[in-house]
This record gives C-alpha cells, structure tokens and sequence, in this order.
C-alpha cells in the first residue's frame, strides 16, 4: 500500500468482539486477538486500542425505554469502561504490558485520560485501552478513535469490522453489493458510506491519518491489515 507509518496503531473495536452470545465472539476470539498483537508487538508495533460497548448498551437499540439521551449516552460510555477492563486484564494475562484509561471519570478502575499521561504510558507498556468514548454524550467511539490517533501520533487506523470490505451498500442484505478496495476521505463522505461517522473521517482527512477496514474475524487478518497486506479497504 505504499506507506511506512508510525508503529503506534490505532485499533478500533466494536463491543461485539466480547459478546459472549456469539459463537465467533468471547473470550477465545479475544485471545486470538491478543496473540496476533503479541506477533506484531515483537516488530516493535505499540498498540491504542478503542472499545465500543455495543455488546451491553446501544442508544439506538433502547429508543423504546425513553431514556434521557444524555442518561443514555453515559450508560454507552461505562459499557466500554467495563470493555475495557476486560481488554487490559485478559492481555495481561497473556504477557502482553497493558495498561487503561478512560475519558469519563471513573477514579475506582481507571485513571482518566489526558494525551501527556497517555503517551507516557505509551512508552511504558505496548497496549493502551482508551475506554470512554470522548467523555461526552452525541459522540460516537469512532470520533474518539480520530482523536486519540492524533492525540498519540498513530500512523493508522485499523477498524476491525466482520465483513471483508467497504460496500456501497450492506453486504448483509444485497448480493449485488460492490466493495471498494481503496477509496479518499472525501469520497467516503461524498458517498455516505457510512464505514464511520463523518466527523471521525473528517478529523482522519484534516490530520492525513489513512484508515484500513478489515474484517477481524478471519484468521490473521489483523496482522495482515497492520503489515500492509492487500486485504481490507484503505481510506487516504
């Protein structure tokens, strides 16, 4: 793909990696996971990883229950705390130095975030969870993960998704769909893709921080993604 990035990586996560209802998902997958940053690490690769926290709690999965938006949006952002700390603990596990902080105060699990703490930490240890989101409500996990790239000078972004490529259309639900191997920021905004907010895309683009979508859940796929492998879409 024609780049040589900073070795710090920004890997973005849905919660759904840890539904433990789904058979590809739970704790092995994120073994799995853990031992391909492992082989990646011994390359010298630093790892930011950004937990969503879909698998517990989704605004719009719970419009019905009429909770305060705000209220809502909180409850999104503890979810990924909790992700979070299961990401730190089973990498440890796995001898894998990790450490975790969050952008909504939570002072009992986690050390809340600020990009002077968070790139010492950085050179600490060679995985960093960022749980959170940004801290406030009406923003999405993949505007935080624009944001802590930036904050921590990643050379990627790597958003692990379960289909193979960026479609014009859902893969899921029309056979026709075409994917795109590689596409430009404004193209993803021209289109309306929808692979990430616009906001995140538009903080990609201002800052040059290409983006690769892949999907996680095929074997060595994520060192792939990382190596510059010809699989995933690239946003540059």
């Amino acid at each position: 793909m024609g780049r040589k990035p900073s070795k710090r990586i920004l890997l973005k996560l849905s919660g759904g990696v840890l539904d433990w209802n789904n058979k590809k998902a739970g704790l092995k997958f994120l073994k799995n996971i853990a031992k391909e940053i492992k082989d990646l690490i011994k390359s010298d690769y630093k790892f930011v990883i950004i937990i969503g926290g879909g698998n517990i709690w989704r605004y719009r999965d719970n419009i019905d229950l009429k909770l305060d938006r705000v209220d809502s949006d909180h409850i999104g952002m503890l979810a990924t705390i909790v992700n979070g700390l299961i990401i730190k603990d089973v990498f440890n596990s796995e001898g894998i130095k990790t450490k975790a902080l969050t952008a909504l105060s939570a002072p009992a699990v986690m050390d809340l975030y600020n990009p002077s703490h968070a790139n010492k930490l950085l050179e600490l240890c060679d995985v960093l969870v960022c749980s959170g989101g940004t801290g406030k409500p009406f923003v999405t996990t993949d505007t935080a993960a624009a944001m802590r790239a930036i904050d921590l000078k990643c050379g990627l972004i790597a958003k692990a998704t379960n289909v193979d490529f960026v479609y014009d259309k859902d893969p899921n639900k029309f056979k026709d769909a075409r994917p795109f191997k590689a596409l430009t920021y404004k193209e993803v905004i021209e289109k309306k893709l929808g692979i990430m907010d616009l906001n995140a895309i538009s903080l990609c683009m201002t800052n040059k921080i290409p983006i690769i979508i892949f999907n996680l859940y095929k074997k060595e796929n994520l060192k792939k993604a990382i190596l510059g492998k010809r699989i995933g879409t690239i946003i540059n």
